[in-house]
C-alpha cells in the first residue's frame, strides 16, 4: 500500500459513519453552548475570550479537514489504531465536559461571568485541576485530528484550540480573582491548571 493510495479512515466508509456519529455526539452540544454564550451589552468580563474560542475553533477545525488529504502527512503505520485512539480522546474529552457542566451547574456559562454568590467548586475532576472543561476541549480537538489519521490536522487543530484556551483562562482567572479573592487565589496555589499535578 502506498502512501499515494492511502486515504483517512474518517473518509472511508465504514469508518466514515462512525467518525460522524461520535462527532455529531460530541459537538453538537457544544453548538448549543455557543449558541447561548453572548455576554450582556456593556459586560466587560469576557473580554471577547468566547468570540476567541469560536473563531479558533471554527478555523481550525476547518483547517484540519481541509489538509486530512495531503499525503505527505498522513498516518501509514497504525493508521487503523490512531483512528481508534482519536476517537476515544474524542468521546473522553466531551464525557469530561459534560461532567463539568453538572458539577458546575448554574455557574456553568459559555462567557466569562462570575455571580457574587459563587463559590470555588473542588468538587468532582475539580478537585485535581481548575479548569477541566478546557482540558476536555482540548482532548476534543487532538482526538478529531488523529481521528482524521493526519499529523498536519492534529497539529492545526490543536494549536488554534490551545491558543484559545490559553487566553481564556487568563481572561477567566482575572475575573475569578477579583470576585471570589482570597478563596480563589488559595484554590489556584494548590490545583493545576489542565492536567492534575503536572500542568
Amino acid at each position: 500500500m502506498t502512501v499515494g493510495l492511502v486515504k483517512p479512515l474518517a473518509y472511508t466508509a465504514p469508518y466514515s459513519w462512525l467518525f460522524v456519529a461520535v462527532f455529531l455526539f460530541a459537538f453538537v452540544p457544544e453548538f448549543r453552548v455557543v449558541a447561548r454564550s453572548r455576554p450582556a451589552p456593556g459586560e466587560k468580563t469576557d473580554r471577547g475570550s468566547t468570540a476567541v474560542i469560536a473563531m479558533s475553533g471554527w478555523i481550525g477545525m476547518m483547517a484540519a479537514f481541509v489538509v486530512a488529504r495531503l499525503p505527505m502527512f498522513l498516518i501509514v503505520r497504525g493508521q487503523k489504531a490512531w483512528f481508534a485512539v482519536g476517537l476515544a480522546a474524542l468521546l473522553g474529552g466531551t464525557l469530561l465536559r459534560r461532567h463539568c457542566w453538572r458539577i458546575l451547574g448554574k455557574y456553568f456559562t459559555g462567557n466569562v461571568k462570575v455571580a457574587a454568590d459563587q463559590p470555588v467548586i473542588q468538587t468532582g475532576v475539580y478537585r485535581w485541576v481548575r479548569h477541566p472543561s478546557y482540558t476536555g476541549g482540548m482532548l476534543m480537538y487532538m482526538g478529531t485530528g488523529l481521528a482524521l489519521t493526519n499529523w498536519l490536522s492534529v497539529l492545526i487543530i490543536t494549536a488554534a484550540g490551545l491558543a484559545a484556551y490559553v487566553y481564556r483562562v487568563r481572561v477567566e482567572e482575572r475575573a475569578l480573582l477579583e470576585q471570589l479573592g482570597p478563596q480563589y487565589e488559595s484554590y489556584m496555589r494548590n490545583t493545576k491548571r489542565f492536567v492534575p499535578f503536572v500542568f
